[in-house]
């Protein structure tokens, strides 16, 4: 009430201009990471070796900007096959970001809490899917759990029935927009992500959603990701074969072993799980955020020169180390060609700017309860 007794009107939360920008930071990197690695997005034939050939091949070595278009003398020798949208996200040929499901789950984790606030459940998450989410722009078990929605199943049955993807990496994919909102704060961030994680995934395939959520989250107050991949393990069980994967990583970059040998050692604790799964992914995210280094350029490029689900690899190890340095930080290089434009698949949102996205996130940021104070 003011002093003479009229009500007062409603005021919008004040957003931290340093934290907006670290937003804006995650965005950015996470679709810039993204579009680097979307052209060689199969990793049982984009191997590392493979990857690094290509770039040897296409004078890309070392790694500053998007993935060059193939030579003449590339395509004559019938060696890569890039994916199909690869003129649309290789350098000199970028105008605006291409649409990939990494992205629209982002925008549709932003519309999901401004519908619903951070007391959303995990049905309305579901419902959400159903209005906003074509069926064929959705992959391995966010497939399922839609044909499952649809055949009128309630989660958790959304993700255990007929699912043979459970532990595979799409969660983690649509954890980003959770950490965003909880600058400060990864355990609410690792909480917000597991309530969407549980509509399709189980085990770690939840976990990996949890701890990429608590990951961004911890960037806005950590000192670097050493210290933010140290904080989210906090948010995960200490015994999933998720942390236990991080932890190796990390001990293998303690020990001072070059990236490339880490990774081959990785390979061979996780590789036969799968090129999708979340477990050897979060170790090539691990592996890219600590050898990078604090860079930007330096962390997307080995993310991505990791090899397997390389695309969203590069989104997450973008997200981070995008709030890690903020989008003021961001070389140019990765940001102008995105022409402040996305595209996407979720109904309504196609062709949206990224910076009201960024805005938009940072509105939800600064009216979430609780949280620490960014730096």
């Amino acid at each position: 009430m003011t002093p003479s007794g009229m009500p007062t009107e409603p005021t919008e939360p004040r957003k931290n201009p340093r934290t907006a920008d670290r937003i804006l930071g995650g965005w950015l990197g996470r679709i810039a990471g993204n579009m680097l690695g979307k052209p060689v997005e199969r990793g049982d034939y984009w191997t590392r070796e493979r990857i690094d050939r290509y770039l040897r091949l296409t004078g890309a070595l070392p790694l500053t900007d998007y993935l060059p278009e193939p030579t003449p003398d590339v395509v004559r020798t019938a060696e890569f096959e890039l994916r199909p949208e690869w003129r649309q996200c290789v350098r000199g040929r970028i105008h605006g970001s291409c649409r990939d499901d990494d992205i629209d789950y982002s925008i549709l984790g932003l519309h999901l809490l401004e519908t619903h606030g951070f007391g959303f459940t995990t049905e309305q998450v579901g419902e959400l899917w159903l209005l906003r989410l074509p069926y064929l722009q959705t992959f391995t078990a966010e497939r399922v759990a839609y044909r499952n929605l649809t055949a009128g199943l309630k989660p958790p049955l959304t993700a255990t029935y007929d699912n043979p993807y459970q532990e595979w990496i799409g969660a983690l994919i649509r954890a980003d927009v959770f950490g965003w909102t909880c600058p400060g704060d990864p355990r609410r961030a690792a909480s917000l992500a597991r309530r969407d994680a549980v509509l399709s995934h189980t085990g770690n395939g939840v976990y990996g959603a949890m701890w990429a959520a608590a990951t961004t989250a911890a960037a806005f107050t950590a000192a670097d990701a050493r210290e933010a991949l140290e904080t989210a393990l906090g948010s995960i069980p200490a015994s999933s074969r998720l942390a236990r994967t991080v932890r190796r990583t990390t001990a293998l970059y303690d020990s001072g072993l070059p990236w490339a040998d880490t990774l081959t050692a990785m390979e061979e604790e996780t590789g036969r799980l799968g090129w999708i799964h979340t477990v050897p992914n979060a170790a090539v995210i691990t592996a890219g955020l600590l050898y990078g280094g604090g860079d930007f350029t330096t962390t997307i490029a080995l993310t991505v020169r990791g090899g397997l689900d390389t695309d969203s690899n590069g989104a997450t190890a973008g997200s981070v180390a995008g709030v890690l340095c903020g989008a003021s930080g961001i070389p140019p290089q990765w940001t102008q060609p995105l022409e402040d434009r996305v595209r996407s698949a979720v109904f309504g949102f196609d062709g949206a700017r990224i910076g009201e996205l960024a805005d938009r996130t940072a509105r939800l940021a600064a009216a979430a309860p609780g949280g620490a104070t960014p730096r």
